[in-house]
């Protein structure tokens, strides 16, 4: 009961305007035909009523709709350390809305069109030959329709959600908005690349945190062969066990590679997300640049060469 009573004050907020706006015409419509209006004026003051019903109905649905939509989300904090079901919710819901939300205009916009005769006759005419209508309305439509589709699609399947990491366009972000028709991606910068919703369901994409946010990074360090990879491994292990921004879950030291001059160190690391293991990689690279520098100097890469002395005879 008490859960009912809240949710009843959280959309009392919401659809209380439109909910009077109802109550007021509706009223109004009761005690018109009391009223001494002259007979050319009576079927225009019905018609008119009818369409200011409708379409305050029409407003009642969609802000009922968007209150349920913003107390469900309200349970479902999106700022949280393991948001991943939150992240499923919002951006299913909001779909979902936006798509009751035009159903409810377009269904309205139709009864409004069908209160005048000649729109009535229109559409009889069109019943009749459907099977062109069908096919007309179908080539003009084919691009909103396939979007809408796209929408839907992601909605369900979900390969993106919102404050997914995605690499996309070959810029790194994350999704900030999903609407029926595109999506926003804002940008480490703080730009926002707009792009049409279509392109998550046609072209590949990188999403970080598809199933989870836990993400590994790697530092690569070139040093000379003399250098000493146990005590660059030691003073790795020490780096992570004094930083915050390690999860404490994985860590390694390997040299990948070798050349003529120099050896690839890869120091590998794990972070709880994309943001704090961009944070660790830096770390990581300034102090152990920074330890040898101090400890191995002679351990930095370098170019060897020999000068002969030529003695002449």
């Amino acid at each position: 009961m008490e859960n009912s009573l809240k949710i009843g004050r959280f959309l009392l907020r919401y659809y209380w305007k439109s909910l009077f706006v109802c109550a007021v015409l509706l009223f109004v419509s009761t005690i018109v035909p009391f009223l001494n209006i002259p007979a050319s004026l009576n079927n225009l003051t019905h018609q008119v009523l009818a369409i200011c019903i409708i379409s305050s109905v029409c407003w009642l649905c969609i802000r009922t709709m968007n209150g349920l939509e913003a107390f469900i989300l309200k349970q479902y904090d999106i700022a949280a350390t393991e948001n991943l079901k939150a992240r499923k919710m919002h951006t299913q819901l909001r779909v979902v809305a936006r798509v009751v939300n035009v159903i409810i205009i377009t269904v309205g916009f139709c009864v409004v069109l069908m209160m005048f005769e000649r729109v009535r006759q229109l559409g009889m005419s069109l019943l009749a030959s459907a099977g062109i209508a069908g096919i007309i309305i179908g080539f003009a439509a084919q691009r909103s329709i396939s979007t809408l589709v796209a929408g839907l699609q992601i909605a369900i399947t979900q390969p993106i959600r919102i404050e997914d990491v995605v690499i996309v366009e070959n810029e790194w972000g994350r999704i900030e908005e999903i609407t029926l028709t595109y999506v926003v991606v804002r940008i480490w910068d703080l730009r926002r690349l707009v792009l049409p919703i279509t392109y998550f369901t046609e072209r590949p994409f990188q999403n970080w945190t598809r199933n989870s946010a836990d993400i590994l990074g790697t530092v690569l360090i070139y040093v000379d062969y003399t250098a000493s990879v146990q005590a660059i491994r030691e003073k790795f292990f020490e780096i992570l066990d004094q930083s915050d921004l390690w999860d404490g879950k994985e860590r390694g030291v390997k040299v990948t590679n070798t050349t003529e001059r120099t050896m690839e160190i890869r120091a590998m690391m794990s972070a709880s997300d994309s943001s704090k293991v961009w944070n660790l990689r830096c770390e990581v690279r300034e102090k152990l640049i920074d330890f040898i520098q101090q400890q191995y100097p002679d351990a930095l890469p370098k170019v060897r060469g020999e000068i002969l002395e030529h003695k002449s005879t």
